[in-house]
């Protein structure tokens, strides 16, 4: 008979001081070996639910709790947090949070350690879990040196290493690269079949969750659907409805009017097949026109790199002999896997970084003939993760700051600032504290403090991790509005279909050189040289590229079906 772990009944939860609930009656069993995925917008209480399965809330998250969590047949509200992680392992979604050892295998051992592991059983736990999550070869590295994916892959070995009998997963994949969010999501499946292990992830992407035993669909706190995931996946209404993005392959599907719906690939591809369904040569050719025509429409050099190298002190070598050319008025997209030097990259196009050996030039001018005061006028940077960035009291100072810094006269301040904030929609909030807005609202001020400078080429290092769906998309929106306005525009993305949606011509880096460039066309058609350089097309370019053709978003696939004799 299975063993019912986790029971939650009648939950509502409110955070001190908040006007409406976090967490509005939920109620869900899950048994050993279930693996469930949360899904929703943000804001929706994924993570307070998350956080009541080990206890954090109630009793570190303070608030007005009603209903029950019992896991494991205990009632969290009865045992400390302490008391519930000999239980429950937690990857937090800031996992960086989680890191304070002084190399990778003191991290993993950590846990085991205070629990009183024997010291042989540490070392093989040491052993399983970093080959678990691929990183067996980085045992003496220091945790701050390693990449952003690096370190949440050895967030989640660390809580492994524990052998807890439930797994939460908070947005266990933000900063990891397509095939690595596919190996977290391996991982989940493989331990799923351990059958004393239940599973709980957090998850944006909806790729990502085919996998799932069962899904919970949340908004406001309130779940709006709990099943299996294949039926829940299928729901495209619901889904787009509340922030969510439906899979790509199930939205064509649903668009073209399929009477069944497919999930993968290759139900896509056989899906296709039995509706006797084709692809126009005519409209696909007109695709492939359009992007010329975009080409053409940018040929001015703007930056050029050849045979960039960068060394870091520790000696080990980022780039490897980088030549590329970015054109005036292009939007660029940088890919590649975690640690391929995507961000060493870009840091060299504003002086942030000067080349070991090679040379960069914007503008027809050498970087290290111009400084970073220079550069940085010319070249406007958006950090990764915000919070590196911002530090003003105010989003009027922050947005002010950098032209302050230049002496700018007051009435051109602002001037400057009201354009800024109007263009990422935030007017009205110039009296805010920065650090009061979500993620995605910080992820605004950074950009638009960046603007204010009015740089020619704006450069984002991931500007849609950790944000939903509907964010991502505005922001993207925002980023091609700047384009048209006449910013170059480059950003560094794991995130695939913005790659597909939004970029003109793209990069792919892999240990430190450049591996492809193209359009996101032809970069995207080669899918086998995409698979070694840890990143892989959406499912539904891959669909199209089964077909003979590659389209990059389900306008484009419906634009090219010819369906009895008829074209969409």
């Amino acid at each position: 008979m299975t063993k019912t772990v986790v029971s939650i009944k009648d939950l509502k939860y409110r955070y001190r001081g908040q006007p409406r609930n976090a967490l509005d009656n939920i109620n869900l069993d899950l048994e050993e070996g279930d693996f469930l995925v949360v899904m929703g917008p943000s804001e929706a209480g994924k993570s307070t639910l998350a956080a009541t399965i080990n206890g954090l809330v109630p009793h570190f998250f303070k608030g007005t709790i009603k209903g029950d969590v019992i896991v494991l047949d205990k009632n969290t509200r009865e045992f400390s947090v302490a008391e519930m992680a000999k239980e429950v392992g937690m990857v937090f979604q800031d996992f960086e949070a989680q890191l304070f050892s002084t190399n990778v295998e003191l991290e993993v051992a950590f846990g085991p350690e205070n629990f009183g592991v024997d010291r042989q059983e540490i070392a093989h736990r040491i052993e399983e879990n970093l080959k678990l999550v691929g990183l067996e070869n980085l045992k003496n590295r220091p945790p701050s040196t390693l990449s952003g994916g690096q370190k949440q892959k050895l967030a989640i070995a660390s809580v492994l290493a524990m052998q807890p009998r439930v797994l939460v997963m908070d947005e266990p994949t933000t900063d990891l690269d397509p095939i690595s969010k596919y190996g977290v999501f391996k991982i989940a499946d493989e331990l799923r079949n351990r059958e004393d292990l239940t599973l709980i992830v957090v998850e944006h992407e909806t790729e990502e969750a085919i996998n799932a035993g069962k899904i919970l669909l949340i908004n406001e706190g309130a779940p709006l659907m709990y099943g299996p995931a294949g039926e829940i996946l299928r729901n495209v209404e619901l889904m787009e409805t509340h922030g969510v993005m439906p899979l790509g392959i199930t939205l064509y599907f649903s668009r073209m009017g399929s009477k069944y719906l497919p999930l993968t690939v290759e139900d896509g591809l056989e899906t296709f097949k039995k509706n006797k369904w084709q692809i126009s040569d005519l409209s696909y050719q007109k695709l492939v026109e359009k992007d010329k025509e975009h080409l053409q429409e940018h040929q001015e050099p703007l930056i050029i790199c050849k045979g960039l190298e960068h060394t870091y002190p520790n000696g080990c070598q980022a780039l490897r002999g980088v030549d590329l050319q970015i054109n005036r008025g292009e939007i660029v997209a940088i890919i590649g896997q975690n640690g391929s030097g995507k961000t060493t990259l870009v840091k060299h196009f504003n002086g942030l970084f000067m080349p070991t050996k090679g040379e960069i030039s914007i503008n027809n001018k050498p970087t290290s003939e111009q400084g970073v005061f220079e550069l940085g006028k010319q070249v406007g940077y958006v950090f990764q993760n915000p919070d590196h960035q911002i530090f003003s009291d105010t989003v009027f100072d922050e947005v002010a700051y950098s032209l302050k810094l230049r002496n700018a006269d007051e009435e051109l301040i602002k001037e400057r600032v009201a354009e800024a904030l109007e263009a990422v929609g935030l007017v009205g909030f110039e009296k805010e504290d920065p650090f009061s807005l979500t993620k995605s609202g910080r992820q605004r001020v950074a950009v638009a403090s960046v603007m204010a400078a009015k740089p020619e080429v704006l450069i984002l290092d991931e500007p849609t991790t950790g944000l939903d769906y509907a964010e991502q998309r505005s922001m993207m929106e925002l980023v091609k509005r700047l384009n048209e306005s006449g910013s170059t525009i480059i950003f560094v993305t794991h995130h695939m279909w913005v790659v597909a949606e939004y970029a003109e011509r793209v990069y792919v880096v892999k240990d430190g050189l450049i591996m492809l460039e193209g359009t996101p066309r032809e970069v995207y058609a080669h899918e086998e040289e995409l698979t070694k350089a840890f990143l892989r097309p959406p499912h539904l370019v891959s669909l199209s590229n089964r077909l003979g053709k590659t389209m990059l978003n389900v306008e484009e696939f419906m634009a090219c079906t010819s369906k009895d004799g008829e074209e969409y």
